[in-house]
């Protein structure tokens, strides 16, 4: 495959696919913007988010970790607890997935128009009826 000018080999491509498919991800955005701003609490994340589950948040975060992404420190005190923030890494992933974003926000309408235009066509496609 092509990419650029490079030949990538498909092994290479499917490897890739998964680090894109994790940054990509739609929780996985939410989290390392969030993180950005600040390390969080579980609960704190859970309710700033406001839309996912615990077990959504929890498999985010452990993927989001193992993949370099996240650090999560436990802190001592008499209540002990865990935080979450973002790793180098992490903090490097932002600045591709702003510029993603920005792009998204400059073109969304574009894409709409694009979405709408292909479904009333495909509409028009399927509305024939068959000759008997």
């Amino acid at each position: 495959m092509k990419l650029g000018n490079r030949d990538v080999p498909s092994d290479v491509c499917r490897s890739v696919g998964t680090v894109l498919g994790r940054v990509g991800d739609k929780w996985s955005i939410v989290v390392i913007v969030m993180l950005a701003e600040r390390c969080c609490r579980f609960n704190l994340l859970r309710r700033e988010i406001g839309s996912i589950t615990q077990k959504m948040l929890t498999t985010t975060l452990r993927n989001l970790e193992r993949d370099g992404y996240v650090t999560r420190v436990e802190v001592p005190g008499n209540v002990r607890h865990v935080e979450y923030g973002l790793t180098q890494m992490g903090h490097d992933v932002l600045i591709p997935m702003s510029q993603l974003a920005f792009w998204a926000l400059d073109h969304r309408y574009a894409v709409e128009a694009a979405r709408k235009q292909f479904d009333e066509s495909e509409a028009g496609r399927h509305s024939t009826t068959a000759v008997v």
